[in-house]
């Protein structure tokens, strides 16, 4: 049996099968180091470089299956490292869809681009900037998510999601909490499980650490 077979088939019946059989469509081998690859397929998350790492798959499973991500939906994501949580959402919103993926690591930014090309994604753009500031140019959107923590759900992330919308994103940071933010008349939270992500770092989230 196929590694990524195995790992999709140990998510079935917690995770919507439309979320499975998106992730199925995206190589996730093309989105880790070459030297890693031999573990892509692993449910882990992995280092790719600049103290950053690609989520576990089972996360990006769940924040997807929270999302209810529908075709033709516009998307805006926040910490694009290696592009492969943009392009399971790319996947998920199929070829009437977009993605705005925010990554401000320059280098991070055009790995992912070559990643995205390399797997054959089409719909997704990665912007260079602060992704704790969002795209406004390109706001509102029908889903936003956000792959690394903040202190608490940026207010700009919040203005530039459409009235029906849902924005996912981790909050905290020595506890952090996996949220879901709906936007009807207000904003309603919901705290969804316990997780650890690394921090949003920008105007509206932390303030990068020398290390």
């Amino acid at each position: 049996m196929e590694p990524g077979k195995r790992l999709f088939d140990g998510m079935r019946g917690r995770i919507n099968e439309s979320v499975l059989e998106a992730m199925a469509r995206v190589p996730r081998d093309k989105f880790v180091p070459a030297q890693l690859r031999d573990r892509a397929y692993e449910d882990l998350p992995l280092p790719i470089g600049q103290g950053q790492t690609i989520s576990a798959p089972h996360m990006v499973a769940i924040m997807c299956d929270l999302l209810d991500i529908r075709p033709g939906m516009k998307i805006l994501e926040v910490g694009g490292g290696s592009g492969y949580h943009a392009a399971v959402l790319a996947s998920l919103a199929g070829p009437e869809g977009q993605v705005f993926s925010v990554e401000r690591r320059p280098d991070l930014a055009l790995a992912a681009r070559k990643n995205l090309q390399a797997a054959g994604i089409a719909g997704v753009t990665v912007v260079e900037g602060d992704g704790s500031l969002g795209l406004p140019e390109h706001a509102p959107y029908d889903r936003i998510s956000v792959a690394a923590s903040a202190p608490r759900v940026p207010e700009p992330l919040k203005e530039q999601l459409r009235v029906g919308g849902k924005m996912i994103l981790p909050v905290g940071e020595t506890s952090q909490e996996l949220v879901l933010v709906t936007r009807k008349n207000g904003f309603a939270v919901e705290e969804k499980m316990g997780v650890i992500f690394v921090p949003l770092i920008g105007k509206e989230g932390f303030e990068e650490r020398q290390i």
